[in-house]
């Protein structure tokens, strides 16, 4: 019975050693060590989101250092419009709750969002330790590009959003003259923020899409640069029906910032495009002929880090099946 249990302690252990990605490097895996793999990562990931989300609560009523709380970083925008225009107290500029645990919510809000931005790193590794297994090391090296600028390129356009925000509210504030008075409550004050940062950092993303499809060969620079006034036409449409407050700041600031990032975008690919055709023409494929063959390498490539398996003999496989 003892040498049973330990069997079985053994064969379990192997199991749980088998899921994991260091001693499993490969990625060869069941069907339910893949769903238990997947159940420990999102697991890892949310829990960095809650504790991210914890630091974010906290922070959102204490200062660190020089770096101001994360409740002043939100209201600025509010309190930068004139105090005539807004609806002040003895005790200065504050945001109104109408609803009990209105604050509660809004700071919890808040917090879970700068959380999730402030410790995006380890969720995302999270993410990473499950799909990198199963890439290439070429794959691999193009997924930590694309979702490096990915990164800086959201990071960018929430910046912008929050620098265009002030200007924004003080323009749709003030209208109606003396005959209006600004007493945004926290919950839909805090809403439109997030919802601005949001579209503008998803709204960035454009260009490193545009590469992206340079790069796999579905645009080429010639069509971008045929079709360069329309997208730049659209680009304005789309600002205009993105942006949540309607208002000129936001709107020309996202349209004028994805014209320029697109107009980057298009250089990339056309020295892309160039390089690429330079390369075909000193290897002479364009100047085949329709029947005959092109100068492929047909030498076959190895796997990368393809494990060894021991052979019957005791010594390494060699990959392919002995028949003599």
């Amino acid at each position: 019975m003892a040498e049973a249990v330990s069997g079985n302690g053994e064969k379990s252990g192997s199991k749980r050693r088998k899921r994991g990605r260091r001693a499993n490097p490969d990625g060869t895996m069941t069907l339910i060590e893949h769903i238990y793999e997947f159940r420990r990562r999102l697991g890892l990931a949310l829990l960095a989101v809650v504790i991210g989300g914890i630091l974010g609560f906290i922070w959102f009523g204490t200062k660190v250092g020089p770096i101001p709380s994360l409740g002043d970083l939100v209201k600025d925008p509010y309190c930068a419009i004139p105090p005539s225009r807004r609806l002040d107290s003895a005790a200065g500029c504050r945001l109104l709750q109408t609803v009990p645990f209105e604050a509660f919510m809004t700071q919890l809000k808040v917090g879970l969002a700068a959380g999730a931005v402030l410790l995006s790193p380890a969720w995302l590794y999270q993410i990473w330790a499950f799909i990198a297994p199963g890439l290439y090391t070429k794959e691999r090296r193009y997924a930590l590009t694309f979702v490096s600028f990915a990164s800086v390129l959201f990071a960018a356009g929430a910046v912008l959003a929050y620098i265009l925000f002030p200007h924004a509210l003080q323009l749709l504030m003030g209208f109606g003259q003396d005959a209006f008075v600004t007493a945004l409550t926290a919950d839909k004050y805090i809403s439109f923020l997030l919802s601005l940062l949001i579209i503008f950092g998803i709204s960035f993303e454009l260009p490193l899409l545009v590469v992206m499809l340079n790069r796999v060969g579905v645009v080429k620079y010639t069509q971008l640069k045929k079709w360069r006034r329309g997208i730049v036409f659209a680009l304005f449409v789309f600002a205009a029906f993105a942006t949540p407050g309607s208002d000129p700041f936001s709107m020309l600031g996202l349209a004028a910032a994805l014209t320029v990032l697109f107009e980057i975008s298009v250089q990339m690919a056309r020295f892309h495009d160039r390089k690429k055709d330079k390369l075909r023409s000193e290897e002479g494929w364009d100047k085949l002929a329709d029947d005959e063959a092109a100068p492929f390498d047909y030498t076959p490539s190895k796997v990368d880090d393809e494990p060894a398996t021991p052979s019957a003999s005791g010594g390494r496989s060699s990959g392919t099946d002995d028949i003599t």
